[in-house]
């Protein structure tokens, strides 16, 4: 029968949560910018740009891999200019991850923080307004608080969906072992090869850590 080593489970489990709080931290940034410029604008083709943005939600995620792996790879001008600002290509790093993490929990977020600024009374924006507050003294001190819950239910939601994504990361990130692998990756490859312990040991893992994300999403909820 297949073993492992402390080090063998370790190692991707240390590597997704490192994957997830980047990419979750990251995402929160833009789908919270995006979503409140959205919801406070009004303009003819919104709807197409909000479909586009809820597409990752959607396509096969490694559908969504392989467009990141056109648009990233070396072979793309900005694969090439990622190249030379950094003297080294993205994919095939832990920070191809990342960024498949955060196209594929994006709409998430998004969709989450969507709701929670429709949900804020534009009569108390208006007021701080009145009383000389500007956009960011409003968005600041009015919209944010009001919809508080709704940003920490963004950010559990988004760092969950880093945490479990597979297609996406494989296709753009790989699976190298204490490199680029993940743990749905690492799960992969151990039923795989018939390492049927260690695969139990990382699916414990994984359901104990998303299990603990969402009873706190629905405590805070």
């Amino acid at each position: 029968m297949a073993s492992f080593n402390s080090h063998d489970f370790w190692s991707p489990i240390q590597l997704s949560l490192q994957v997830a709080l980047l990419s979750s931290i990251v995402v929160i940034i833009i789908g919270v910018a995006i979503a409140w410029w959205l919801s406070r604008r009004s303009f003819k083709g919104k709807i197409i740009l909000e479909t586009i943005f809820m597409l990752p939600l959607v396509l096969p995620p490694t559908v969504v891999g392989f467009l990141l792996l056109v648009m990233l790879g070396r072979r793309s001008w900005i694969g090439k200019w990622i190249e030379w600002f950094f003297n080294a290509p993205i994919v095939f790093t832990w920070w191809a991850a990342v960024v498949a993490s955060i196209v594929v929990s994006f709409p998430l977020v998004y969709q989450t923080m969507k709701v929670g600024f429709a949900s804020v009374d534009r009569n108390l924006e208006d007021a701080a307004r009145s009383t000389g507050a500007n956009e960011w003294g409003v968005f600041r001190y009015i919209t944010l608080p009001l919809t508080f819950r709704s940003l920490i239910t963004a950010y559990i939601l988004g760092f969950a969906r880093g945490l479990g994504e597979f297609g996406a990361t494989l296709m753009i990130a790989g699976n190298i072992p204490g490199k680029t692998q993940t743990i749905p990756t690492a799960i992969y490859v151990a039923v795989d090869s018939g390492n049927t312990p260690l695969a139990w040991a990382w699916t414990a893992a994984i359901i104990v850590i998303s299990f603990l994300l969402l009873l706190a999403s629905r405590k805070i909820s």
